[in-house]
């Protein structure tokens, strides 16, 4: 009889922790913003203090941070890891693993999220570029690679107002990211001037092909981090 009881109050126990695990398009802190053969891009936002649901990553994926941020992360079974990261890093993590990540700070945690949805093909393949690490400047301005992984180059490039990057050719399709909010112009040979207005933690996906220079039109400094496929 005590071991019937025992077992009684043992079970709802155990079902009250017990983790569920949800896919990364059903945690409700991630936002899907952009999806399509190449990437799934996720604009994601937790609360003060808050914690997102244990879920799945199941591609490796590429994030860049929004803001100065302290994260606890949790992922299944280790024990968890104090992060704190700052505005801009950008970073690649290895997927096909599950976790949690918890807040710690007094403002909300704010990242996008890039899923590398080929990452097994590329993975496989040796990289094209002809340069993987380096640093551009010009006047007003700089152009860094940060890493290239499983086929794609990320890179961050800092303006100030008035400057410009110089004229570059765009082989394959990129993405962009705005760490700052941006208002840039993009002059592309034979289609003239191409305005843009971005708000922190905007996406835009962009065709290769071209070749163009890109103009801070802005009255501040303009930070953006591109990935280039």
């Amino acid at each position: 009889m005590e071991r019937v009881l025992f077992l009684s109050l043992l079970i709802p126990f155990m079902a009250a922790h017990t983790v569920t695990e949800v896919e990364i398009a059903s945690e409700p802190s991630h936002h899907l913003a952009l999806e399509n053969e190449y990437i799934r891009v996720f604009k994601v936002e937790v609360a003060p203090h808050a914690s997102t649901l244990m879920h799945r990553h199941r591609h490796d994926y590429i994030f860049v941070t929004l803001g100065d941020a302290h994260v606890s992360n949790e992922v299944g079974g280790e024990p968890a890891v104090d992060q704190k990261l700052t505005d801009g890093d950008t970073r690649f993590v290895a997927g096909n693993f599950a976790h949690v990540a918890k807040n710690l700070a007094d403002q909300p945690f704010r990242n996008v999220t890039i899923e590398l949805m080929k990452d097994e093909e590329l993975r496989q393949m040796p990289s094209h570029w002809p340069e993987e690490n380096g640093e551009k400047t010009f006047p007003g301005g700089r152009s860094k690679i940060l890493f290239v992984k499983d086929g794609v180059r990320v890179s961050e490039v800092n303006l100030e107002p008035g400057a410009v990057v110089p004229s570059h050719h765009h082989d394959g399709p990129h993405l962009l990211v705005a760490v700052t909010d941006l208002d840039i112009r993009s002059d592309v040979g034979g289609m003239g001037p191409l305005p843009g207005k971005f708000n922190s933690g905007d996406v835009k996906w962009l065709p290769g092909g071209y070749t163009h220079t890109l103009t801070n039109m802005g009255k501040s400094p303009a930070r953006f981090v591109t990935l280039e496929f």
